[in-house]
């Protein structure tokens, strides 16, 4: 975009929507705005009058779409109201009959998963519902190290030689055709389960149920791949009531498994609106109950004390289930959410504890090598629209992760891969709001500069000969440089009001919690804390801050942020004790030897000397 674009773009913001506090360029570089359009404000004053709630809770809602009329939903989201009807899904009425025959039949069925916790929670959801009609399964989880993403001919035909007639492949399949042909001339046939973008073309399998596949007209697309399944297998339970097949028998509550959904919902970061907050909400709930034997261990070994929460799924569970397939065995994971023996899923639980011990020292060696020819990169051209970066040695299983924090700290998609003694590099993508990083990499895929590729809006996995890395990264340079300007331009920190550090409460941490959960697409409450004192500021952990944020009429609020040592964020807070700061983050609720207490999670800042 033009130079005088910018500035007549930015002017024109500027007129229409004051920067909140003023901050116009916080240390992240943000430009602080309210979350909450001004036209919406009547929408938030009705919402609340309507539902007898208090204003903030109105606005929070409002902010997040809510109209008079579907507020209930957004305060209540039930399954009722917000599951989508299954057949409304290309292929899926086919796919469940075909399944609920192989049950009545006693056929013998195969299950191909992928090795992070949305496949691995599909497995476990399939595997529970065939137990509960007294059968079980053969179950295929890939290498991640070894054997990579997606199903191989011989993981298929391999499945098919044990007695499969039946396959499914689960979170993965779409971009399997080679397999499945496979598959099809070993003598089975395949329903492909899935949920990541399709081409054209799809694979010649008995079923393929994708609601991103391009002719799938359901709106479903933003579901995890386990909420493909549960739908899959509401459906084949009602399938087995018309056959008949129920009749005499308990039938299994399929709502005990919305944890399992809820888990990979969040693990996948989907975007958190219709279903998949139903998903999350009720599946927080049979999470309570602590009935999944491997879920239990797993938090009992990760000293998880505090409430079940998105915030438990996505960072406590989630990343030492996936620690399996990083770094240790891919079929950890699956097994654990699909045992009921105490003794393994606790012997499990402590095996992948050690794992994420393990995972997380990898990690820190390479993001620090990463982080530095970054900075190097960006030193010789600060304008570059993404990273792309590679190296011998570099841990298969964490080029994801580590590309997620590059994305995250230099604010640009980041392409991380490690390159094999073959010259064969295989790597991963990040991204940052509006720009598409799976269309990207499937282009890359057609021009022949990606062997093999594919992923989501925001994540995308591929691979490449590394003497095409300059023509690859031309490409999605050329590719993705206007998104990623459009982008910087934008960069706004959304806020939903502001507090002082004596209203922070837990009753508000209460009432904010009727609006959520929250996750991508239903973001978690933002707030200012306006001219706040910075004391007893101190560094801990792997980069990590601590303070207490003192306000004019002498409230005091406990705060924390992760990950920012090295950072403009991370040299104004470590710098700032005594000072007055604009801070803003959100609330969550902390536990401490009994005592239940609100911190602030600091996501940005802003020195009150340097603003207008």
């Amino acid at each position: 975009m033009p130079a005088a674009a910018k500035h007549q773009r930015n002017d024109a913001l500027t007129e229409t929507h004051p920067a909140m506090l003023g901050v116009e360029r916080s240390a992240r570089g943000h430009r602080w705005t309210e979350r909450l359009q001004p036209g919406r404000a009547q929408i938030a004053t009705a919402i609340a009058q309507a539902h007898g709630l208090p204003e903030l809770l109105g606005r929070v809602l409002a902010a997040r779409g809510a109209e008079l009329q579907t507020a209930e939903r957004y305060l209540d989201p039930s399954l009722k109201t917000l599951m989508p009807d299954p057949s409304s899904l290309q292929d899926m009425t086919r796919a469940a009959e075909r399944f609920a025959s192989a049950i009545v039949r006693g056929e013998t069925v195969g299950i191909f998963g992928d090795y992070d916790v949305d496949g691995a929670s599909c497995v476990a959801l399939i595997e529970r519902f065939l137990r509960a009609h007294g059968q079980s399964c053969l179950t295929y989880i890939p290498d991640r190290l070894t054997e990579g993403y997606g199903p191989s001919p011989e993981a298929l035909t391999g499945l098919v030689e044990e007695g499969a007639r039946l396959v499914l492949t689960v979170d993965c399949g779409t971009a399997g055709g080679e397999a499945i042909e496979a598959a099809n001339r070993a003598g089975a046939e395949v329903i492909v389960l899935d949920h990541h973008q399709a081409g054209e073309a799809l694979p010649d399998a008995f079923a393929v149920v994708n609601p991103n596949r391009q002719d799938d007209l359901s709106g479903q697309g933003h579901l995890a791949a386990a909420g493909v399944v549960f739908l899959f297998l509401v459906a084949t339970a009602a399938s087995l009531r018309r056959m008949g097949h129920q009749e005499g028998r308990a039938a299994l509550d399929l709502l005990s498994l919305l944890d399992l959904v809820a888990l990979a919902t969040v693990c996948d970061v989907v975007p958190l609106k219709d279903a998949n907050r139903a998903f999350v909400a009720k599946g927080l709930q049979v999470l309570r109950l602590r009935h999944n034997t491997g879920l239990r261990a797993l938090a009992d070994e990760a000293r998880l004390g505090e409430a079940p929460s998105t915030y438990g799924l996505g960072f406590v569970l989630g990343p030492r289930i996936n620690a399996g397939g990083r770094v240790g065995a891919s079929g950890l994971g699956a097994r654990l959410l699909a045992t009921e023996d105490e003794s393994e899923a606790a012997s499990i639980a402590a095996r992948l504890e050690g794992l994420n011990a393990q995972r997380k020292a990898i990690e820190d060696g390479m993001l620090a090598e990463a982080t530095a020819m970054a900075e190097h990169a960006l030193s010789g051209d600060p304008g570059l629209p993404l990273l792309f970066l590679g190296q011998p040695g570099w841990h298969k299983g964490l080029v994801g992760l580590v590309a997620g924090r590059l994305s995250e700290r230099f604010q640009r998609p980041s392409f991380v891969m490690t390159v094999g003694d073959d010259g064969l590099a295989t790597g991963s993508a990040r991204s940052i709001p509006g720009v598409d990083l799976g269309t990207a990499v499937r282009g890359a895929v057609d021009e022949g500069l990606f062997a093999k590729g594919g992923g989501h809006t925001m994540a995308a996995g591929f691979s490449l000969r590394w003497d095409q890395k300059d023509a690859a990264a031309a490409f999605l340079t050329e590719t993705l440089a206007s998104a990623v300007a459009a982008s910087s331009v934008n960069r706004t920190l959304d806020i939903d009001g502001a507090l002082s550090a004596g209203g922070a409460t837990m009753a508000l941490a209460g009432l904010l919690d009727r609006a959520g959960p929250y996750g991508p697409g239903h973001p978690r409450p933002r707030f200012a804390f306006p001219a706040h004192r910075v004391t007893r500021a101190r560094g801990f952990g792997n980069g990590h801050f601590r303070c207490t944020l003192l306000a004019a009429d002498g409230g005091r609020i406990e705060s924390c942020a992760f990950r920012i040592a090295g950072t403009p964020l991370g040299e104004l807070l470590m710098n700032a004790e005594g000072q007055r700061l604009h801070v803003a983050g959100h609330l969550r609720r902390s536990a401490w030897q009994g005592r239940e207490s609100v911190e602030l999670m600091i996501e940005d800042a802003a020195p009150i000397q340097d603003l207008p």
